[in-house]
């Protein structure tokens, strides 16, 4: 499944108003922005990301490149908006941002009257593709590399909806989980969680304990991840969302 299906997921429970100003918080290369720019295409949008290569990639593409749209390199965490915003997404990127408890809050305020914040983050930390990497890190001869490591904490449905129910006329809040079949057994499982959850640990390795780490890796993801009967990986991902409105 493509990174936008998730945040258009979102759409359904975001209130019918116009969206004159909307910005996309950790956009990547520009999947959900375009999704954002489909849905309002009358809005000012700005494309948000850390990294300048996806921004470069955002910035590449040809429906985004409108004077409408903006794609900035910028940090989710300090971010604060030039003006206020109609609808704020945040599709698979809030969950690199530690201190969600003030971060919210902090992105409720960045809206209009009325404004909604929606988004997605990975839901997935007691899925077995997590699970192995905490055990393999913890367990290897790096393990000392590893005593220090922390991912900033995941939170339940309750805690948003309890910290944001205070600052907001409506607040839904629910969990899907994803089953994407995947080509190329254990090893496109490896190959998804390379731009994401392995990306942490390998950083603390170098070239050869990478090779090895992710060696082992692979040969619990082919334990935990058995081919179905036409030959694909079926990897369950649960995701949460968070649909506040001002």
């Amino acid at each position: 499944m493509s990174a936008p299906a998730p945040c258009v997921t979102c759409s359904p429970r975001c209130p019918p108003r116009p969206v004159r100003h909307a910005t996309d918080l950790g956009c990547g290369p520009g999947n959900s922005t375009e999704v954002l720019r489909g849905q309002h295409p009358d809005a000012m949008v700005v494309a948000l990301d850390s990294d300048p290569d996806m921004i470069d990639k955002a910035r590449q593409r040809r429906r985004l490149c409108v004077p409408q749209v903006r794609c900035e390199v910028g940090d989710i965490a300090s971010w604060s908006a030039a003006e206020p915003q109609d609808l704020i997404l945040a599709n698979a990127s809030l969950q690199w941002v530690p201190d969600h408890g003030t971060l919210y809050p902090h992105l409720i305020r960045q809206l209009t009257e009325g404004g909604t914040l929606a988004v997605q983050t990975p839901d997935n930390l007691d899925e077995p593709a997590h699970r192995q990497l905490r055990e393999i890190a913890s367990q290897g001869p790096w393990a000392d590399l590893f005593a220090d490591f922390s991912l900033p904490p995941r939170h339940n449905a309750a805690f948003y909806y309890d910290l944001l129910s205070p600052l907001c006329s409506r607040v839904d809040v629910w969990r899907t989980t994803y089953h994407h079949p995947l080509v190329g057994g254990a090893e496109a499982v490896v190959e998804w969680f390379k731009g994401s959850a392995l990306r942490p640990y390998l950083a603390r390795l170098d070239a050869q304990q990478q090779v090895d780490f992710l060696q082992l890796y692979l040969q619990a993801m082919q334990r935990d991840y058995p081919p179905s009967t036409d030959g694909k990986v079926l990897l369950a991902f649960p995701r949460l969302f968070v649909v506040a409105t001002r």
